[in-house]
């Protein structure tokens, strides 16, 4: 017999036999694939290895509850759920002054959140999620909830969700507090909503995070984080927990992590869906493969990723490809970069010194955030300007609904960025309903050797087919 309790918001504990609380302890082991780069795995003080149930005190994440039983039911075990609280009917209302109309799918994930309480909406970027995250903290402050926390990753983020509710008609002076570094607010709720960076509160005192009773997480495919699991492990009175992504971690046991914070994950559309209503801009990607001379091939063979990647963003070939790129396409154009030093100021100071007749813009983390609005904002009234930003800053979250072009200038192989990334041209605006991809790749492949970046950008085109965007290659050789 296995009894799972619900002990509070975060842990649940299960009372069964020494023998199956090992094989479940077994069944809730993962072998970290990253794990043989962990300095404490190179001491011998780690195993590789993350177990979500603890055989010493028989907890588990509260959101894991689902799977626990699913274990019981493969292994035959008689099961009991002893859940706190009961669960909520389809009572909810959309705001009378909301200057939108919802779509159905973000109404299902509305009332998919209020009914379970928790859980992970997944959502494709450019959905609509912010307003699904309004509707949700509208809906219950309505039921009576007094303090709410949003948990966003970025200063830019808190003043674009500030922006976006004042849009849809709250009240956002009297409601809605903003918390990062240099907000110039109190840490301290004096509003309802306490709109927050997690790196401004993850170091809070617990008593801080039990004035909460609910909590959404935008971007929540980032709280496998130890700082992100931090707070909601302190946040124990929050009965109410929604996180928001476009995409989760492909690796089983990050979306256990997320999903044992938060609650069972769904998704409401798909990027195409969306595409096919025209609710989301015409998507094409464009890939580039630049080819390098024999030489220089040679010279690469067997060097390790941190060789090759210096290599490519310094090479003056290939920055001055790109800015020939920025110089002869048309519309607002983000150009997304890795390594602000060595690769984005350079750019910069190219495409600055000898493209005439548009506007460029530069961002890295060390932009006041206020600027960087003040870039978006600009960036929408203008038709040909060009924002070479890092993919920090600029590829989560970010709405600029009159961006035309994204280029990948610096490789990366997360699909987690790549698909947010994308979702910078996503958006439709006044004059666009169609965006391009430039996905730079670099061929450096000798004999039998494939270089890592290029495997890389393979992985990126399996993600592009299984997105259904249409996409071509083209070979460009690069001196």
């Amino acid at each position: 017999m296995v009894v799972i309790e619900q002990v509070n918001n975060v842990w649940a504990r299960v009372q069964t036999e020494p023998g199956i609380a090992q094989e479940l302890s077994d069944f809730f082991t993962f072998s970290v694939p990253s794990a043989k780069f962990s300095p404490k795995f190179r001491a011998k003080q780690w195993d590789g290895k993350i177990r979500l149930f603890s055989l010493k005190t028989h907890k588990i994440y509260a959101g894991l509850i689902d799977y626990v039983k699913e274990f019981c039911r493969i292994n035959g075990y008689d099961c009991k759920v002893i859940r706190k609280g009961e669960q909520n009917n389809l009572e909810y209302a959309i705001p009378k002054n909301l200057k939108y109309v919802p779509h159905d799918y973000q109404k299902m994930a509305l009332i998919w959140s209020l009914v379970k309480k928790r859980g992970i909406v997944v959502s494709p970027t450019a959905s609509g999620k912010s307003l699904i995250i309004y509707l949700i903290a509208r809906n219950l402050f309505a039921k009576g909830k007094k303090q709410g926390l949003l948990i966003v990753p970025t200063t830019s983020l808190v003043e674009q969700m500030y922006s976006d509710m004042k849009d849809y008609g709250w009240n956002v002076e009297k409601y809605c507090q903003r918390v990062y570094y240099d907000s110039g607010d109190t840490r301290e709720p004096n509003k309802p909503l306490v709109i927050s960076t997690w790196q401004s509160i993850y170091a809070m005192p617990r008593k801080y995070f039990q004035q909460f009773d609910f909590v959404i997480g935008d971007e929540a495919h980032q709280f496998k984080a130890d700082s992100l699991k931090r707070i909601m492990k302190n946040l124990v009175n929050c009965e109410y927990r929604i996180g928001t992504t476009g995409t989760l971690h492909p690796e089983k046991v990050h979306k256990l992590v997320l999903e044992g914070l938060f609650g069972p994950s769904k998704k409401f559309v798909s990027t195409k869906e969306l595409i096919d209503r025209k609710k989301l801009a015409k998507f094409n990607v464009k890939c580039v493969v630049l080819k390098y001379d024999e030489e220089t091939t040679k010279k690469l063979a067997g060097a390790d990723y941190r060789s090759e990647l210096e290599f490519i963003i310094s090479h003056d070939g290939r920055n001055r490809f790109l800015r020939n790129l920025a110089d002869s396409i048309e519309g607002n154009s983000l150009f997304l970069y890795t390594y602000v030093e060595k690769h984005g100021k350079p750019l910069y100071e190219l495409f600055s010194g000898s493209i005439k007749d548009r506007k460029i813009f530069f961002v890295c983390g060390n932009t006041a955030t206020d600027e960087r609005e003040e870039i978006r904002r600009l960036t929408e009234q203008e038709d040909n300007a060009i924002i070479i930003a890092s993919y920090g800053t600029f590829s989560t979250g970010i709405n600029i609904r009159n961006l035309h072009n994204v280029v990948f200038t610096s490789p990366t192989k997360s699909k987690i960025r790549t698909l947010q990334s994308i979702g910078r041209g996503l958006r439709l605006g006044d004059n666009k309903e169609e965006a391009t991809l430039y996905d730079i790749a670099d061929d450096l492949r000798r004999r039998q050797y494939v270089n890592y970046t290029l495997k890389h950008f393979e992985e990126r085109v399996k993600m592009y087919n299984e997105e259904k965007f249409p996409f071509k290659i083209v070979n460009v050789r690069i001196k």
